[in-house]
């Protein structure tokens, strides 16, 4: 099926935003390794790999594949996935270890959902996973022989490392602050008008042809964006052609080789799950870690930490400005402090600045790039910070600009 596009309809902005809790207290030297942690969180886009076979279906606009997933009833599936991330990042095993346990804390449990971001940061991965509704979903990582999974039952997420036999348990998981009623639109159309029209003439969206993914046939919805300097070359969402759920996400970058994350399903069942499913027990002689007890830990840094990064900086500076729209927004930070040197950085994480960072220079004076396939980001001798999904030339050039 040859590509069909609706006359001037965009897509919405892709702009990976990643959002987090920022510590009051941390060290200069973590702000170049965040940026390995922004680009891993592109991880949590979606399930991966399609298979061969291009089925022939009706044609159908980018604007009413939009609609029809909005009007996904989609709440029960069970099946088995796996997604691919290739981020162009050094190994980051060893990365929470080397920072002191950042986040985790002394005796943090290895069961902690947390604790297993940088092992799904690169690499393959499979997993099963079940799903009945809002209330109940379950997550098992396949990968080796020992078992780690993920349960949602109600009011409780219980989460087990087979290989440690540790247990995390955090309680009132459904409950959360009620977010301000706001008018929405109320039809799949209206949904989709909202989402072309808030793209403004950043994007492009059409829908390319068709595809099978885990044995059921999808249109093949893709988003790229018109401005250049984005990292971003295309994504690409196989959509199941009978009821509207996205079964495979596809996001590749400007340099090409690998796709960043290719994830979609290998098998899909949408009848409901049994109830056992969910249901979950401790296992014998494991150890149980309750969620409020882990938050306790991770609100304090570890008592090192301070003197072995060094000087603190209060507060992230001036604070943060955004540069740019679309898929070239750059946010900058000012952190009022000179620039780290690397061969000043602690030995733990020497090693990792070393392997994506390359020394830069331009009007603004000279810098550092750490660099991903997805992801970039311009720490400069003044202690500027320049983030986003865009290309080297586009950070240097909003360096240059002094914005």
């Amino acid at each position: 099926m040859a590509p069909n596009e609706v006359p001037g309809e965009t897509a919405g902005e892709i702009r990976g935003e990643a959002r987090g809790e920022t510590r009051r207290r941390a060290s200069r030297y973590v702000v170049p390794v965040a940026v390995a942690g922004v680009a891993a969180a592109t991880i949590g886009l979606v399930p991966a790999l399609a298979a061969s076979g291009d089925p022939d279906l009706p044609e159908i606009t980018a604007q009413q594949l939009i609609e029809k997933i909005a009007a996904s009833e989609t709440q029960t599936l069970s099946g088995t996935f796996r997604f691919s991330t290739d981020l162009g990042l050094p190994a980051l095993d060893g990365l929470a270890s080397g920072l002191g346990g950042l986040g985790g804390g002394e005796g943090s449990s290895t069961a902690d959902p947390s604790q297993k971001l940088t092992e799904l940061a690169s690499g393959t991965h499979t997993l099963r996973l079940a799903a009945d509704g809002p209330e109940r979903q379950r997550l098992t990582l396949l990968d080796g022989s020992d078992e780690y999974s993920l349960i949602h039952n109600g009011d409780d997420v219980w989460a087990y490392d087979s290989k440690s036999n540790e247990v995390f348990h955090e309680k009132g998981a459904s409950e959360g602050p009620k977010a301000e009623e706001k008018e929405l639109p109320a039809t799949p159309k209206e949904l989709a008008d909202e989402v072309l029209k808030a793209a403004g003439d950043t994007t492009s969206i059409t829908v390319d042809g068709t595809a099978k993914v885990a044995g059921r046939d999808a249109y093949q919805l893709v988003i790229k964006p018109k401005q250049a300097g984005s990292t971003v070359a295309s994504v690409k969402i196989a959509v199941d052609a009978a009821n509207g759920t996205p079964l495979k996400f596809t996001l590749s970058s400007v340099e090409g080789g690998k796709p960043v994350v290719d994830a979609g399903f290998t098998k899909v069942d949408f009848a409901r799950p049994d109830a056992s499913v969910f249901a979950f027990e401790v296992p014998k002689g494991a150890k149980v870690t309750e969620g409020a007890e882990e938050a306790r830990k991770s609100e304090k840094l570890p008592e090192d930490f301070e003197k072995e990064f060094g000087k603190e900086f209060g507060g992230f500076g001036k604070g943060l400005n955004v540069i740019g729209e679309g898929w070239t927004t750059i946010a900058k930070l000012d952190t009022g402090a000179p620039a780290p040197k690397t061969d000043e950085a602690p030995k733990e994480i020497q090693g990792l600045l070393d392997s994506f960072g390359d020394e830069v220079t331009g009007k603004f004076g000279s810098g550092t790039l750490f660099k991903t396939k997805l992801v970039n980001a311009l720490l400069t001798d003044d202690g500027k910070v320049y983030v986003g999904a865009v290309t080297k030339d586009a950070l240097v050039d909003a360096a240059n600009a002094g914005k």
